[in-house]
């Protein structure tokens, strides 16, 4: 299961969101990368901040056939780390010396999981990610949104989980 790693976008990593992430990746060897323990800038027009640690993570996560994002959805949309990250994705459209690199996301697998206090994750959280996907090339795989209005209650969501990890593992 090393051809999948975690970019987890979260304020609390034991929150709803890191618990669910924990939960996909116990015992499978699937790697996380916690948005909060690097540094990316935002995205910067200039390109004044290439030397952050977003080409180095990225050079990382390319080795990886899926992708899956995690966050909490806050407000109608994805958190502010998730946010930044995404941005930064531009850099493989608008920087000419990495643009090969980015075409190295084209036909990668693009899984987002979710958590909040609704039944269901908003289309505007949802169409963020379709939309970069397409933009990017990323085949658009699973989702999966955990209401979690009662808290993280792991029996109610079993199936569905057990479901998403037997899909990566495919």
């Amino acid at each position: 299961m090393n051809n999948s790693i975690v970019i987890l976008g979260s304020v609390r990593r034991n929150g709803n969101t890191g618990r669910f992430v924990d939960w996909i990746i116990a015992g499978t060897g699937i790697e996380v990368i916690d948005l909060n323990e690097i540094e990316i800038s935002p995205f910067d027009y200039e390109h004044n901040n290439i030397e952050d640690d977003f080409l180095l993570t990225m050079n990382h996560i390319l080795k990886h056939e899926n992708i899956i994002f995690a966050s909490p959805v806050y407000w109608f949309f994805m958190s502010a780390q998730m946010k930044v990250f995404i941005d930064r994705l531009s850099d493989f459209i608008s920087v000419d010396s990495i643009k090969e690199k980015g075409r190295q996301l084209r036909g990668k697998k693009g899984y987002v999981v979710s958590t909040s206090i609704n039944e269901f994750a908003y289309a505007s959280f949802i169409d963020s990610f379709s939309s970069t996907f397409k933009c990017l090339g990323i085949k658009p795989a699973l989702f999966l949104h955990l209401d979690c209005k009662n808290g993280f209650v792991q029996e109610e969501f079993n199936e569905n989980v057990t479901d998403f990890i037997n899909d990566i593992s495919k």
